[in-house]
């Protein structure tokens, strides 16, 4: 499966990363704007978006308010993919995604339009980043991951 790929047993070396290397932190950072953006998109439309490593949805929550009454919101989660989390050993909260909402996985053509990038420089940019995460995982440092 795609996320097997993420499954590090050996630590990551720079040629394993040469698109990484060739773009800057800029346009890095550019790409994962825009696959935010595509991301957020598909959530307000209550789209499950698989990322290769787990996968993002909106879920239902309680919320107590101050008068005692509960509130049913939404809120957008992430869920780390089950291989992910028993491979590098992960303590998550566990959340239920459901099953019969749609899931879909990036849509690198219009992540790529967006930014006027070529398609295949989305799509190495992001799986390499994805790979650079998993390397930190397997070496287990601290690393900050976020969507806006």
């Amino acid at each position: 499966t795609k996320t097997m790929k993420y499954l590090l047993f050996n630590a990551l070396v720079p040629e394993q990363l040469p698109t990484l290397k060739e773009l800057t932190t800029t346009e890095i950072c550019k790409v994962w704007a825009s696959a935010s953006r595509y991301i957020r998109r598909q959530l307000l439309q209550k789209k499950v978006v698989e990322i290769g490593i787990g996968t993002f949805a909106v879920i239902q929550t309680c919320a107590t308010l101050e008068q005692g009454k509960d509130l049913t919101v939404e809120r957008p989660v992430f869920q780390p993919c089950r291989f992910l989390k028993t491979f590098y050993q992960l303590k998550c909260e566990e959340t239920k995604i459901l099953e019969e909402a749609p899931s879909i996985p990036l849509d690198f053509e219009q992540i790529a339009a967006d930014i006027h990038f070529r398609q295949e420089i989305v799509e190495q940019c992001i799986h390499e980043t994805l790979l650079f995460f998993a390397g930190t995982l397997r070496d287990n440092k601290e690393v900050e991951f976020s969507f806006k």
